[in-house]
């Protein structure tokens, strides 16, 4: 039995939208270039038959990965959240030691994206985040030792 893979609608969506791609849009080309570069014989001197194999093998691992990921998925519907604490799906405010205030959104393995301010909830600062409601003072134990304080100002579900 696999375990479950806690996913935002919009990142279950994402998934399915490359499989869709890799399925139904480069898969069959590449299919089609593979059987042309077959056709014209010698294949231990054919480069396209040779590379487009390979792709191909490729695009077959990664539709595997996402089928699996997508069968365990558990699409938690953040919009129907109602909790004064943090859980999966939260988007939450806080201010660190240096007065910085930084925003991040808890989201799925699959989705996390440093650049748009969404972390994995796998992450060293989700797990110190998750249970903790606007006030509560966080400790943060960095991969280096250190530790950092921060102050949760927001939690909102969007």
């Amino acid at each position: 039995m696999s375990k479950k893979n806690y996913i935002t609608p919009e990142g279950a969506e994402k998934l399915k939208a490359e499989y869709n791609e890799l399925f139904h849009g480069e898969r069959p080309k590449l299919v089609e270039t593979v059987a042309w570069a077959a056709s014209n014989g010698d294949r231990s001197e054919n480069a396209d038959y040779q590379y487009g194999k390979k792709r191909l093998r490729e695009i077959d691992r990664r539709l595997k990965f996402l089928m699996d990921r997508l069968d365990a998925a558990e699409v938690v519907p953040v919009a129907d959240i109602k909790s004064d604490r943090i859980v999966f799906g939260a988007t939450v405010t806080y201010t660190n030691e240096d007065g910085e205030t930084l925003t991040y959104q808890i989201v799925g393995e699959d989705e996390f994206d440093i650049s748009r301010n969404k972390i994995s909830w796998k992450s060293p600062l989700a797990a110190a985040l998750l249970g903790k409601k606007v006030g509560d003072e966080v400790r943060l134990s960095k991969p280096n030792g250190e530790e950092e304080f921060l102050e949760i100002e927001k939690i909102v579900y969007k």
